[in-house]
C-alpha cells in the first residue's frame, strides 16, 4: 500500500532518540529547550513552547489568552476537530466561518461578512484560529487587519505548514498573529512520534503557555506568589492550574535531528506537487489554487473530482494499494457538534469543498514511479463511462 503520507526516519534520527535513551534525561532534560531553540531560529520567532500534541498547544494557546465560557472562538470547518475542541476545553462556543473553496482556507471575505453581523449582534469573537490548510498559509495580513478593526485575537493553526511561508517570512515567526501552532504527528511535515509547539513573540504568552504545560508548576523565583526561604532549595510553587502536557526528551531529540532535513523534506514535497500539478494536467480532476505570496509545505495533495464519481475513486484506488484519503469531513458535521446545533447547510461552501475532494499520496520518500502509478490509476477511473 502507498501511504497518503509517512514519517521519513534516518540512522541520525535514530541514533538521536538512542542516545537520549542512554543519558540521564528521559524527561525534562536538556532536549527541549534545544529542541524550542532550533523552532525559534526556523520560524524567526522568539519563543516555543514545546509540548506532547498540537492539540495540546492548541489547548493552553486559548488559555493563554484568556479564552473562558463567555467567550466564543472561530476557526474553519475544513480541519481536524481538534482545531475547534480547543476552545470548548475553555468553556467556550465554537463558531465556524466558511472556506475559500479554491484553496480550502478560511475566506477572509466570509470572515469579515460574519463580523460586520457579529459586531451589530454585541457578540464578536475572542479568538479566530485560521487553518493553514495543507500547507498553505492563510491570507494572514488582511485577517491581522480584521483583527485590529474587531479586537480579537489570532492562533494560526498551522499544524499543516513547519516550514511553508508566507510574504517571504516563515509560517510561525508570528508577524500577524499572537499564536502559532505546529504538529508534529508522523503524517505531518517532521515527526516527533506525537508532538506540537507554540510560537510567539509575547513573553507573556510564552510563560503562560510553559506553566500550563506542566500542571501550572514552577520554580521560577520570579513567577512565585509566596515567599520562599533562600536555603529550602526543593521548593516549588504551583501558581495556576495547569496539565501535563510536557514533550519527553525522546521526542524532542527526534524532532531535533528531523529538523535537520526540513528544507530536504520541503524541496521534496515541492517537486512532487509540482509533477502531479503537470501529470494531471489532461486529467479530469482540479488542483486547489496557491495564492501569490505564499509558498506551501505540501503536507497534502489535494485534488477535486466529480463528486458522483468520488466514492468510486476512493474504493477504487485503496483496492489498488495507493492509500488515498479525505481532509476532512467539515467538523460541524461530526455527530458531537450536531449535537450543539450546528446542521447540515450551515457552511454550504465547506460542504460542498468535501464532497469533491481526495487526498493523493505525497512524502519525501514517494518516488517518481509509485506517483506515476497513482496518477495512472486516478486517470483511469476519471475516464468517461
Amino acid at each position: 500500500m502507498i501511504p497518503y503520507g509517512k514519517q521519513d526516519i534516518s540512522q541520525q534520527d535514530i541514533d538521536q532518540v538512542i542516545s537520549v535513551l542512554k543519558s540521564d534525561f528521559l524527561t525534562q532534560g536538556p532536549q527541549v529547550p534545544l529542541f524550542e531553540d532550533k523552532i525559534s531560529t526556523v520560524t524567526q520567532s522568539k519563543y516555543a513552547c514545546a509540548l506532547n500534541s498540537a492539540t495540546s498547544a492548541l489547548h493552553v494557546a486559548c488559555l493563554a489568552l484568556g479564552v473562558n465560557k463567555n467567550d466564543c472562538v472561530w476557526t474553519s470547518p475544513i480541519s481536524f476537530v481538534a482545531s475547534a475542541n480547543c476552545a470548548l476545553y475553555c468553556g467556550a462556543t465554537i463558531d465556524f466561518v466558511d472556506i475559500d473553496i479554491n484553496t480550502g482556507n478560511m475566506s477572509v471575505d466570509a470572515l469579515e461578512d460574519k463580523l460586520k453581523i457579529a459586531e451589530q449582534n454585541s457578540r464578536l469573537p475572542k479568538v479566530i484560529i485560521p487553518v493553514h490548510f495543507a500547507g498553505q498559509s492563510c491570507d494572514m495580513e488582511r485577517i491581522h487587519n480584521l483583527a485590529l478593526k474587531y479586537k480579537f485575537k489570532i492562533i494560526e493553526d498551522a499544524s499543516h505548514a513547519i516550514g511553508a511561508s508566507y510574504q517571504d517570512l516563515p509560517v510561525g515567526c508570528c508577524k500577524y498573529s499572537d499564536i502559532t501552532i505546529f504538529s508534529f504527528h508522523p503524517v505531518k511535515i517532521i515527526t516527533t512520534a506525537e508532538g506540537g509547539v507554540a510560537t510567539t513573540n509575547n513573553s507573556e504568552l510564552h510563560v503562560k503557555m510553559s506553566l500550563l504545560r506542566s500542571h501550572g508548576v514552577t520554580r521560577d523565583k520570579s513567577l512565585m506568589t509566596k515567599e520562599i526561604d533562600e536555603e529550602e532549595t526543593w521548593q516549588y510553587q504551583q501558581v495556576s492550574l495547569g496539565y501535563n502536557y510536557r514533550l519527553t526528551e525522546l521526542n524532542a531529540a527526534l524532532g531535533i535531528s528531523q529538523l535537520d532535513r526540513l528544507e530536504s523534506f520541503i524541496t521534496r514535497r515541492n517537486e512532487l506537487a509540482i509533477r502531479y500539478q503537470k501529470l494531471l494536467k489532461n486529467v479530469n480532476c482540479r488542483q486547489l489554487s496557491l495564492i501569490s505570496d505564499s509558498y506551501s509545505s505540501f503536507h497534502l495533495y489535494i485534488v477535486k473530482v466529480p463528486p458522483q464519481k468520488r466514492k468510486h475513486i476512493f474504493n477504487y484506488l485503496r483496492e489498488h494499494d495507493i492509500g488515498t484519503n479525505i481532509h476532512y469531513i467539515p467538523i460541524h458535521l461530526q455527530p458531537y457538534y450536531q449535537s450543539l446545533g450546528f446542521k447540515s447547510g450551515d457552511f454550504p461552501v465547506a460542504e460542498k469543498f468535501y464532497n469533491e475532494i481526495i487526498t493523493l499520496p505525497l512524502y519525501p520518500a514517494l518516488t517518481d514511479e509509485q506517483q506515476m502509478y497513482v496518477v495512472d490509476e486516478l486517470s483511469k477511473c476519471l475516464l468517461p463511462q
